[in-house]
């Protein structure tokens, strides 16, 4: 094994396939799919601005929550505060007019949405804050976080308060990766939350303002058994969403087994159809015709719904895809990366079937691609090293 000295601190004893690795990144850098929006840091994550059907939130590893206008390219509101990268974000309290986001400070960070006035400070994580959502129990706006300490934290929103940890005495629960609520099951009266971790149970849990409990589920191998907590990957789940498109609402999991799966609520959610997309998977999102998924290996694939197969795959990132947000009712697609781009995909069909031409084109050599301008920022070893132990953090 050979090494590499640069000229730069980064390339200081490289070996030869991180060399090789850098000088890969550095020429898919130089590409404009997706009409990339260029930032200073990584993201982390993102969610759909309420404000704006063009804008989302990203949370970024600079330690703060930018909002970005993928029509217009706007990206100067920024919600500052933490000194640590953010991982996670999301909108709620009265009329929605809050946004929260986690912090590697331990903290959940809260500002008004419209104003970007900080607001309330919410602290009782003694590890990273890795996912957040909110909801309504009972006519309170509640707040709830999972951390890398294991632990899910139920607030309540207007007096700060930490109403209940929530954690898995039966069988050990690792760093929270992701929280949704379940649209069909919740109530005025309870919470029903789905918990991803850096395990590969899925757990969901009963919350009530008098108490909660972690919920049995059906065994989908043995009529009238229970299991634990749902079990349909082989590792790491790293996010849990419900579907909004089919009549059952069924419960979408990306897991880094390499596979986005749908797991059947009338079949207690088991494992309904599965998606290959291969290496970890990071982020799923639904439309009513296509499945996308994306993660480590840089690419978006789009599947067709109905059949299940591959039908596009968008490249142009050039480092792990971290989230997706559809947005226009998903005729478009928005993906966020380590590589420090925000890049707005089209999902009609006309523009995949462009898009598959032109690379069919290029593998016959009727086209060649012209590089632009290489987009800066990309990471150093050291960079790489500490957001790997952000996003892979199993302690």
């Amino acid at each position: 094994m050979a090494f590499n000295k640069g000229t730069s601190a980064d390339q200081f004893f490289q070996t030869d396939a991180e060399q090789a690795e850098r000088e890969r990144r550095e020429a898919k850098a130089w590409n404009k799919n997706g009409n990339p929006i260029t930032l200073k840091s990584k993201l982390l994550a993102a969610i759909p601005d309420p404000t704006s059907s063009s804008s989302v939130l990203i949370a970024e590893s600079a330690g703060s929550v930018r909002r970005v206008n993928v029509d217009t390219g706007d990206t100067k509101q920024v919600f500052r505060g933490p000194s640590a990268p953010v991982p996670c974000v999301a909108v709620g309290g009265p009329g929605n007019g809050t946004l929260f986001a986690g912090s590697w400070d331990k903290d959940i960070w809260s500002w008004d949405l419209k104003s970007k006035a900080p607001g309330r400070k919410y602290s009782g994580h003694s590890d990273f804050v890795k996912a957040v959502v909110t909801a309504k129990l009972g006519g309170k706006d509640i707040l709830i976080s999972g951390g890398a300490d294991k632990k899910i934290m139920v607030w309540d929103i207007e007096t700060g308060s930490r109403l209940y940890v929530l954690q898995d005495q039966t069988v050990s629960m690792m760093a929270v990766q992701h929280l949704v609520v379940d649209p069909v099951e919740s109530r005025n009266d309870e919470v029903i939350l789905v918990s991803a971790s850096s395990d590969p149970h899925v757990r969901r849990w009963r919350i009530r303002l008098d108490g909660f409990e972690q919920l049995k589920e059906t065994s989908p191998d043995e009529p009238g058994a229970a299991r634990h907590a749902i079990l349909e990957h082989d590792t790491t789940v790293y996010k849990v969403m419900f579907d909004s498109e089919g009549e059952e609402v069924d419960l979408w999991t990306a897991s880094g087994d390499g596979t986005a799966k749908c797991l059947s609520r009338i079949k207690g959610f088991a494992t309904d159809d599965a998606f290959h997309h291969g290496d970890h998977v990071r982020a799923v999102a639904v439309t009513d015709q296509w499945i996308v998924t994306a993660g480590r290996d840089e690419d978006v694939k789009v599947w067709n719904r109905s059949s299940g197969k591959l039908y596009c795959t968008l490249d142009g990132h050039f480092n792990e895809v971290t989230d997706l947000v559809a947005l226009d009712g998903g005729r478009r697609i928005v993906s966020v990366s380590i590589d420090g781009t925000v890049r707005t995909w089209p999902l009609n069909q006309a523009e995949l079937d462009k898009v598959n031409k032109e690379k069919e084109d290029r593998a016959k050599g009727v086209e060649k691609e012209t590089p632009a301008e290489p987009s800066k920022g990309l990471m150093t070893l050291d960079e790489e090293a500490e957001l790997a132990a952000l996003m892979e953090d199993d302690d």
